[in-house]
């Protein structure tokens, strides 16, 4: 019987071990990115700004993909297939991705918080397209 016992502890401890605290993704960069090695991150990516340590976790911000964008102007159709009055001007976009990342104690990505972005209308953020490799139209 103590055997018994002794080895359903030490199962449920094995077990208790093997789940994560990573959570539930809710984008495209959480999806890439939580419960991977920090290190693949910074290496793919660059080193962090800054970081602070917090308990036995570090919490580490980055920034970076910087890309300039330029966007077309957009012009109504009309029904003969010609191009039409001008809708929007032409713009350019600088664009750049913001990130805090939790990392524990051994190097992996608990938590990855997305501090600055540029939303778009229909598609992927910018963090969404370059840190978590989503797919643009």
């Amino acid at each position: 019987m103590n055997f018994r016992m002794m080895t359903a502890a030490g199962l449920a401890l094995v077990l208790a071990g093997c789940t994560t605290t990573t959570g539930v993704a809710r984008n495209e960069v959480e999806k890439r990115w939580l419960g991977q090695p920090a290190g693949a991150f910074f290496a793919q990516f660059g080193p962090p700004l800054a970081d602070v340590e917090s308990g036995s976790d570090t919490v580490y911000s980055w920034k970076g993909g910087y890309k300039t964008r330029r966007i077309p102007a957009e012009y109504e159709k009309s029904a003969d297939g010609k191009r039409g009055k001008r809708i929007a001007a032409a713009r350019t976009e600088y664009l750049s991705c913001a990130v805090q990342l939790t990392v524990s104690s051994d190097y992996v990505i608990r938590s990855i918080r997305i501090a600055g972005d540029r939303k778009r209308a229909n598609g992927p953020s910018w963090c969404e397209e370059f840190l978590g490799g989503a797919k643009t139209e």
